[in-house]
């Protein structure tokens, strides 16, 4: 049987439609909502029950912690064991919005939640669909991405059926998600302020709020690194990943157009669009790196719909502003393990 199926106002949603979704997240159940990054895979942060059936959909391991999403910066002080400044400070300046922050747990919380470490990863979206959602609900709601594990995020409806069809009892389908990549990730633990993963706020922009944060560029030659203990997600060496086997260039050269397999090239120009060129479709993407993150994901997806067994991408500037970008294109272009 597909899931049940809403299309709800991303401005304006039905209070009436959301209060339903509202109780069936009480109840354990599954809700796919639209956040201002990507699509979330909704699920009773209080009930392990539901938490569990989460890692099954998306066929996660359970070390890889989840993002708890709530409504009020009360809620997510209710699940840290302790508020810092640097923690206030930067959730007073950028929630509601794609930031999480890594902040010490209370016991209160999961184990299943968090990976079984001693930290919480914590989020307030933007989105009026999530947030008016998670007025009603009421209680913290995890809500990872909803896809299959380390493959690439939704931003529409249509790549949460795509991928993970009747796994789930509700999708609210709020339209095309406005920033297309996930939040930025900060943790702010006994070690010091560090990004543990690039997003639409950028380690600048942090920095104005926390002077002493501490990230590393995302730089092309510089190896990925997989922790051995995860905060958060974001952090495996695979991830963001399409059927298509994603191979970072610095320019393509026109010998693929024809070279007998279906190949996908995803390039930078003054006019987004798409074309085919014999065998090979052509996507091409804004040259501005936050427009360019909002369609990545859907590019990546149209790629895997048209059947196309590898995808050139051309790289990025070597600019910060595209370090999240970059490090989402990075991640995707490893090879299966």
């Amino acid at each position: 049987m597909p899931p049940k199926y809403a299309k709800v106002d991303a401005q304006k949603p039905d209070r009436a439609t959301l209060g339903a979704a509202a109780r069936l997240l009480r109840d354990g159940a599954l809700v796919v909502f639209p956040t201002e990054t990507v699509y979330g895979l909704g699920a009773s942060a209080t009930n392990d029950e539901a938490v569990a059936r989460v890692f099954a959909v998306k066929e996660r391991p359970r070390n890889n912690p989840l993002i708890v999403h709530v409504a009020r910066i009360a809620q997510a002080q209710a699940l840290a064991e302790g508020w810092s400044d640097d923690v206030d400070r930067l959730a007073h300046a950028f929630w509601p919005g794609p930031l999480t922050l890594v902040v010490p747990r209370s016991r209160r919380v999961s184990d299943l939640v968090t990976g079984g470490v001693d930290s919480v990863a914590i989020r307030i979206p933007a989105h009026p669909v999530a947030r008016e959602l998670l007025i009603l609900a009421a209680i913290p709601i995890v809500a990872p991405s909803a896809n299959r594990y380390q493959r690439v995020s939704p931003t529409t409806a249509q790549h949460v059926i795509d991928d993970l069809g009747d796994r789930v009892d509700l999708i609210l389908d709020g339209g095309p998600t406005p920033l297309g990549i996930e939040s930025t990730v900060v943790s702010l633990l006994a070690d010091g302020p560090r990004v543990l993963r690039m997003g639409s706020i950028s380690a600048e922009e942090i920095a104005t709020v926390v002077p002493d944060v501490q990230w590393a560029p995302v730089r092309d030659d510089a190896p990925i690194v997989e922790p051995d203990v995860k905060r958060s997600p974001g952090q495996v060496r695979r991830h963001y990943a399409p059927r298509a086997r994603i191979e970072l260039v610095g320019q393509i050269q026109s010998m693929f157009i024809d070279g007998g397999e279906t190949v996908g090239w995803l390039v930078r120009g003054a006019e987004p669009g798409e074309k085919r060129l014999g065998s090979t479709l052509v996507i091409v993407l804004p040259d501005d790196a936050a427009r360019y993150a909002a369609a990545l994901y859907a590019a990546l997806h149209r790629f895997d719909a048209e059947g196309c067994t590898r995808v050139l991408v051309e790289k990025l500037p070597a600019d910060p502003r595209w370090d999240a970008v970059r490090d989402r294109l990075m991640r995707a272009s490893m090879p299966p393990e």
